[in-house]
């Protein structure tokens, strides 16, 4: 199925006896195995309206995302957070849509200093389970379901409605950027390093630590201002730092964003999410290779293939995420994290009202 307008998806929703598998550009093969008939976004695509004055954007949720920053970069603008495109790690041929950027609230590097997708996001169109084309936020109607509809939708993977359209608030491109670059240091004194780095007043956008033990810290402006932070970011950590220029700056950060590390290496890999004072206890329990991204808040670890990680790390205060595994682990491990009784009663009640025939993408986040 391929609905070309909301009308159409409506209809394709109210007639649907069975579940559906709901694809976005499929780029994300995340979650449960997944049965069902395909439903592809691709054909309601296009930027409706863009208002660079404005730092305003509203496009239809098949758009390419490349189609987005290409628009966006004529005019010197950027989605604040930084989207990663998950096509190598995960080996998919798909093409970034908004709808899936949206419905994974997909969010890079710069998530530290910019926020995560549903911060910049102000509006969604959506059809629930029962075909109904609910509006929310940005330049449509009021909402009054009594919910934050905008931010209930990102990083809802489908199960509750599915995108048609999306708005955002947009920032200008700095004029150039660079990053430093540490000797190799241990997960613990990474950690320290990138908190002074975030506690600095000098605006860092990025602050990650690669497996090799490199630590990154990226500030993005005016030129001279980037030097001078540069500059006083050294006086303030101490130690040895090289500076990548705005070239060089913008290659790291795109294979940290993407992921690029563990591309071409064979096993499972997990994102977990934490307080980042808290990675390195949880980091001491897995010897395995890591990014650290988000100042430490986000870790990514690879794992040999069909490992449980919760099982391995025990109680700890984040969430682990298996984004790539086999088939037969993603069915066997739960993929998404475990919630617990009541928040789990709570997900369950607002899945009913918003897909009571339990068609939108079952069992993909269980």
């Amino acid at each position: 199925m391929r609905p070309e307008n909301e009308e159409e998806l409506s209809g394709m929703v109210r007639a649907a006896a069975s579940p559906l598998r709901i694809m976005g550009g499929g780029t994300r093969d995340i979650g449960k195995p997944l049965t069902g008939a395909a439903l592809s976004m691709s054909a309601m695509s296009g930027i409706t309206l863009y208002e660079p004055g404005a730092l305003t954007l509203v496009a239809r949720a098949g758009t390419p995302l490349a189609d987005v920053e290409e628009a966006l970069a004529r005019e010197g603008q950027r989605l604040a957070f930084e989207p990663p495109d998950m096509r190598a790690l995960l080996s998919t041929q798909g093409v970034p849509s908004v709808g899936g950027m949206v419905a994974a609230n997909a969010s890079g590097p710069r998530r530290v200093q910019a926020g995560a997708c549903r911060d910049s996001l102000i509006g969604v169109r959506f059809v629930d389970g029962t075909g109904a084309v609910i509006k929310n936020g940005g330049r449509v109607m009021k909402n009054v379901t009594g919910y934050d509809l905008v931010k209930l939708m990102a990083g809802s993977w489908g199960t509750l409605g599915i995108l048609t359209e999306c708005s955002f608030k947009l920032l200008p491109v700095p004029e150039t950027q660079a990053t430093l670059c540490s000797a190799p240091m241990s997960i613990e004194d990474a950690g320290k390093v990138m908190s002074a780095a975030m506690g600095t007043p000098y605006e860092v956008t990025g602050a990650a630590r690669t497996p090799d033990g490199h630590v990154y810290l990226r500030v993005e402006g005016f030129e001279r201002q980037v030097a001078y932070r540069c500059g006083q970011l050294r006086d303030v950590l101490g130690g040895a730092w090289d500076i990548l220029d705005a070239p060089a700056s913008a290659a790291q950060w795109l294979g940290i964003r993407d992921v690029r590390a563990f591309a071409e290496c064979t096993g499972d890999v997990w994102r977990i999410s934490l307080q980042p004072s808290a990675a390195p206890a949880v980091l001491a329990r897995a010897e395995w290779p890591v990014i650290m991204d988000w100042a430490g808040g986000l870790l990514w670890l690879l794992t040999p293939e069909g490992v449980d990680l919760r099982a391995q790390l025990g109680e700890f205060a984040g969430h682990a995420t298996l984004v790539r595994g086999s088939q037969v682990t993603r069915t066997r491990l739960s993929v998404f994290p475990p919630q617990s009784p009541p928040l789990a009663a709570i997900s369950q009640g607002i899945r009913q009202k918003f897909d009571p025939r339990g068609v939108l993408n079952p069992g993909l986040t269980g």
